[in-house]
């Protein structure tokens, strides 16, 4: 576990290029089609007045770098001294800093499960009035980010505490284009039409999908992602979060059939290269060669964003290989739902320059600066989209503010003994032949275990 003492203390460089701030900037203000009238209005707006700002966070490496390249512009604009630390064991270290009264002024959250742990224990403040309805207002599915970032206090009372910056998107199909156009197939925009097409390509003699479990000890979670999506494409949000929360149990009728419309897809021998039985023992990293192969041992491939780094080398996403909204049923009027993940900003020392952060976080500019490098992806409705770095990533952007539900990976949420253990191996027992109301009925008796 690193000192985070220590760690601040390997940060002096950084901030004194933060003091300077105008000569390290990435991208000249009032140069490039950046909204530098929000930079500019915050910077009106705000003096610290030189106060030290603190920021404690999981980025290291590239992710500090762009982080800190974001920060510069908050520390020029609000005169502040702003300070990031990056940790690897952050999950670990802010526990021990809330309980040593030695917090940092701004947490940066992985995930929501363990901030909201520290809202009940009182070490999390609000954030400030108005900004429930900021997020509804500004942001593509607005009241689930509200949703996500809103907890219990010690008391029960809730409130907002989380403020998401920087998503990620797992409700993709992945396919080669020339696969497609080889074949006459269109891209569904449906439900209906995915599972038409998946049909169409067994009648035509080829094989669909590529679905592979096999990652090592975690084996089993590619499944977990297609029973999340399907929950949210079968189900209404509230649905979801009762099943996230256990108050609606693992055997519910409704989370068989979501397990069961997976089981559509890969139990189907016709469906799957390799057939059903190789389901469970092909490695995710390496189940998306199919579709590569010539002829082509698989159409489609659903997995999240980060599944090219396992695509043959020299593929280029965009040409070689694409994707498409993994889609929702047109019957169940569901709207569109996005699976997917993000990091979210929440005072764990509350300050003038705490609030301050929150406030530029919701400028524009907080969210074009990061988007024009790499690895970024934003709701927030109010960037110029044309900013982003590559096609790639503005397609993911379009998904991200195409969505009208949002809602974080469910086994990441779930007591790590369901989500990292028991939802993984069961989903891996189902696909061997096992039913889903068993595996189900494991998974709750796992889940009972562990209040």
């Amino acid at each position: 576990m690193k000192n985070t003492l220590t760690l601040s203390a390997a940060t002096l460089a950084l901030t004194a290029s933060m003091a300077s701030a105008e000569g390290h900037m990435m991208f000249a203000p009032g140069e490039g089609d950046f909204n530098w009238d929000s930079y500019n209005a915050f910077a009106d707006s705000v003096d610290l007045g030189g106060e030290q700002v603190t920021v404690f966070g999981p980025w290291l490496g590239p992710d500090q770098e762009l982080v800190e390249s974001v920060l510069v512009y908050f520390a020029e604009a609000a005169n502040a001294d702003v300070r990031y630390t990056g940790s690897d064991s952050f999950e670990q270290q802010i526990v021990v800093d809330a309980e040593a009264g030695s917090a940092p002024n701004v947490a940066v959250f992985p995930q929501p499960g363990l901030a909201a742990d520290l809202a009940a224990r009182g070490f999390l403040s609000p954030l400030a009035d108005g900004t429930a309805d900021w997020i509804r207002d500004n942001y593509a599915a607005g009241q689930s980010w509200v949703d996500l970032g809103t907890y219990a206090d010690g008391d029960g009372n809730e409130d907002l505490y989380g403020f998401f910056y920087k998503v990620d998107v797992k409700s993709l199909v992945w396919y080669v284009p020339e696969n497609f156009e080889d074949a006459g197939y269109e891209v569904p925009t449906t439900m209906e039409e995915l599972k038409a097409l998946t049909e169409q390509i067994v009648a035509d003699g080829g094989t669909p999908w590529c679905i592979g479990l096999g990652s090592g000890g975690a084996t089993g979670w590619p499944a977990t992602d297609w029973v999340e999506d399907l929950m949210l494409r079968t189900q209404e949000p509230a649905v979801y979060d009762e099943w996230v929360a256990n108050s609606m149990p693992f055997t519910d009728p409704r989370v068989l059939e979501a397990i069961d419309e997976f089981g559509w897809f890969a139990l189907n021998d016709d469906f799957v290269a390799g057939g059903a039985g190789a389901v469970a023992s092909t490695d995710f990293r390496d189940s998306p060669k199919g579709m590569f192969a010539s002829p082509p041992q698989c159409y489609m491939h659903r997995q999240a964003s980060f599944i090219p780094s396992f695509f043959p080398e020299g593929t280029v996403v965009g040409e070689d290989a694409d994707f498409f909204y993994f889609p929702a049923y047109a019957e169940k009027d569901l709207g569109s739902p996005v699976l997917g993940a993000g990091t979210l900003f929440a005072i764990t020392g509350d300050s003038e320059g705490a609030q301050a952060l929150i406030e530029f976080l919701k400028t524009p500019i907080a969210h074009e600066l990061w988007m024009a490098q790499q690895g970024f992806l934003t709701p927030h409705k109010g960037v110029n989209t044309d900013l982003y770095s590559s096609d790639t990533l503005r397609a993911l952007g379009d998904i991200l503010l195409g969505a009208t539900t949002f809602r974080f990976d469910a086994s990441d949420l779930m007591p790590g003994a369901v989500g990292q253990g028991s939802f993984w191996t069961g989903m891996v027992d189902y696909v061997g032949g096992k039913p889903a109301a068993e595996v189900a009925a494991e998974i709750q008796s796992s889940w009972d275990a562990a209040k």
